[in-house]
């Protein structure tokens, strides 16, 4: 296929609009695929162009570097999570079941891209990698994981303490990074010790956040949520 021109004759839909969605979610899905098949080094800004049928100008404006593009990637998975949260979490529950349903979910929606998520490991570890789930850039989609978590405790039922209430959404956030890390790695049939981890992981989180209340206790969790804020 010839690729088509930038020109006023073919301008790239307007961004916001329906057709200009649509272009920006074919670079996605036609990033993904390139991804999964070469590899995310490999792949360039140009090439997903060519593959989606576009001109690479078309491709640049929606997207101004391949980093920008898998942000993008990222906030979709990340949306697609909060899609399929949306009604197990719409009434309240207890804090356990409602954990288990957001980190099983997450996970679940992730599984399609088992296959290349490796690759971005390389890239995300890196110290200052935009990549990073950690970095400026990626604070849309961490953003919306955290709201996800935040549905989570302010549905709960359980009694959770005050103070840990503020800082806890952002503490499974970590538990949440600590599940992907270990799902990328997990090399079991449709990654099943991935899902006996959050089995196992989500009652454990429960103890502990019980543990919170316990007057003994409170001074330690004083503690050990100040040392958090400060490494922050």
């Amino acid at each position: 296929m010839a690729e088509p021109a930038t020109s006023e004759k073919n301008p790239p839909a307007e961004k916001g609009s329906e057709r200009g969605e649509q272009t920006k979610r074919l670079i996605v899905q036609t990033a993904v695929r390139l991804f999964r098949d070469q590899g995310y080094d490999k792949t360039t800004m140009r090439g997903i162009a060519q593959a989606a049928g576009l001109s690479v100008g078309n491709a640049y404006y929606y997207f101004p570097s391949k980093d920008h593009l898998v942000q993008e990637f990222y906030a979709t998975i990340q949306e697609d999570a909060a899609r399929a949260c949306a009604e197990p979490l719409a009434n309240p529950g207890p804090f356990d079941e409602r954990l288990r349903v957001a980190f099983a979910t997450m996970v679940r929606t992730m599984s399609p891209y088992h296959a290349f998520a490796g690759k971005f490991i390389k890239s995300a570890v890196e110290p200052g990698s935009p990549l990073s789930p950690f970095s400026p850039e990626s604070a849309p989609a961490r953003e919306r994981a955290m709201s996800i978590l935040r549905d989570v405790v302010e549905g709960s039922t359980t009694k959770i303490d005050p103070e840990l209430r503020a800082d806890l959404p952002e503490l499974l956030w970590l538990c949440q990074m600590g599940i992907t890390l270990y799902w990328v790695h997990d090399s079991s049939p449709e990654q099943q010790k991935t899902d006996l981890l959050v089995d196992r992981a989500v009652p454990l989180i429960d103890r502990l956040v019980a543990l919170a209340r316990v007057p003994g206790l409170r001074s330690v969790n004083r503690e050990a949520l100040k040392l958090y804020r400060m490494l922050r």
